[in-house]
């Protein structure tokens, strides 16, 4: 009884706007005084464990990192490269604003970031060129999301720590998948762009595409280093996090020159606030987490799945049913800290490759970041473009058809995440 109270709670302040580290919060506190009757004295000792990790440096890092570059030029000079390459041709300039998705993705590893540097640029410039508002809306705001799925990845960090695999192995999980789905927005915007006659203006010249070759470079390089130092082994996903920080200080700092110093205090306040905010919900949903884990909770979910589902795939399917309902309302890089833990005993039992899994729970994130009420994604976008939440959304719809077809190919075809990982084991 008390548990369903508490659960009650729980989704009537989340649907009157409580942020979500709060509600779990307050939950956990609950559900630990008065179901689990442990002094609340622990409570802090449990939180503190929560978050005490090296992991989570990686985390702020990527934070701070893809703020550096959304406030410089590193972002604005990869669009430069993709629209000198690829501009003329019919869809030219979404399929660069796609490919530069993608880098700034392999930069920055966060989806928010990704669609407020690549939108913010070339959403207007493709408005210009002829592309319709809602496509053009439509795509970047929907290939932005590839920031969380394309390597280095945020949540990945986040799924890694939660179910004790590697990291390394998460990001290379993520590289196929990524690709793929990347690759069904470029020819999903090149049938639109011949459709409707979208073209560029013409070709650069050799010149001027020599100079925009050598302004990008730096861009360019940067997803070499950091993905190359990890998939080597020359540092870890901590220390690689901390490079690409060193990195962009030093690119934007000493060598473009497109900050100062005295801009170094809106950026490190930024990352501040978005770290906090992040270590906030971790530690309250590890706390959630461990009371579920004291009271046996994940096993006897497990219990009960399998005696009520037998099949791997229906598992699957209902699976990514409900993560596609959660996401509509909740943030699920945060629910992954809960949902986490419960589905280890339950992945077992199907014979679910945790890595596999992941890519699931990013792909199902990806489109929570497009679906309203709560879609992040859409926020970011409503503010670059000065439209309504509801146009956005609208002009996103027919991606997120795109995304659901990609989740399903992945859901059932684990080979498409796992064949990078099992090649590394060879």
């Amino acid at each position: 009884m008390l548990h369903t109270i508490v659960i009650i709670f729980m989704i009537v302040m989340l649907l009157c706007g409580v942020p979500i580290a709060v509600v779990v919060g307050l939950g956990a506190i609950l559900l630990i005084k008065f179901a689990a009757q442990i002094p609340l004295v622990a409570l802090p000792q449990v939180m503190f464990s929560g978050i005490d990790t090296t992991l989570l440096l990686a985390v702020l890092f990527f934070v701070f990192a893809g703020n550096i570059m959304s406030e410089g030029v590193l972002a604005k000079r990869l669009i430069n490269v993709g629209k000198a390459l690829l501009g003329w041709a019919h869809g030219g300039l979404a399929v660069s604003g796609v490919l530069g998705c993608v880098f700034f993705a392999a930069i920055s590893g966060s989806s928010t970031a990704t669609v407020i540097a690549v939108g913010g640029l070339l959403i207007p410039a493709m408005i210009k060129e002829g592309y319709s508002t809602n496509f053009s809306t439509g795509l970047i705001t929907s290939a932005g999301s590839l920031g969380i799925l394309i390597p280095p990845s945020v949540p990945m960090i986040i799924w890694a720590m939660v179910m004790n695999v590697s990291i390394t192995q998460q990001f290379i999980a993520g590289v196929v998948p990524g690709l793929m789905i990347g690759f069904m927005l470029i020819c999903y915007s090149y049938y639109l762009a011949r459709r409707n006659g979208w073209k560029g203006t013409g070709r650069v010249g050799g010149r001027e595409m020599l100079q925009v070759l050598k302004e990008g470079i730096w861009g360019l390089s940067l997803p070499v280093v950091v993905l190359g130092g990890i998939y080597s082994g020359a540092f870890t996903p901590t220390e690689a996090a901390a490079v690409a920080v060193i990195y962009a200080l030093v690119i934007e700092l000493f060598i473009q020159r497109s900050l100062r110093f005295r801009d170094l205090g809106k950026v490190t306040l930024n990352s501040v606030l978005v770290g906090s905010a992040l270590i906030f919900i971790i530690s309250a949903a590890s706390t959630l987490s461990w009371y579920l884990s004291f009271m046996h909770v994940p096993v006897q979910a497990a219990e009960f799945l399998g005696e009520a589902i037998e099949q791997r795939w229906i598992f699957l399917v209902l699976c990514n049913i409900f993560l596609l309902f959660l996401g509509c309302f909740i943030d699920l890089v945060s629910a992954m800290l809960i949902i986490g833990p419960i589905l280890i005993p339950v992945l077992a039992k199907f014979n679910i490759d945790p890595l596999h899994f992941g890519i699931i729970m990013i792909v199902n994130c990806e489109i929570g970041f497009l679906t309203p009420p709560l879609g992040l994604n859409l926020f970011v976008a409503s503010t670059i473009t000065k439209r309504d939440i509801v146009s956005v959304a609208r002009s996103t719809a027919p991606f997120i058809v795109l995304f659901v077809v990609g989740l399903m190919i992945i859901t059932f075809f684990p080979q498409i995440s796992l064949m990078l990982t099992r090649l590394g084991a060879l």
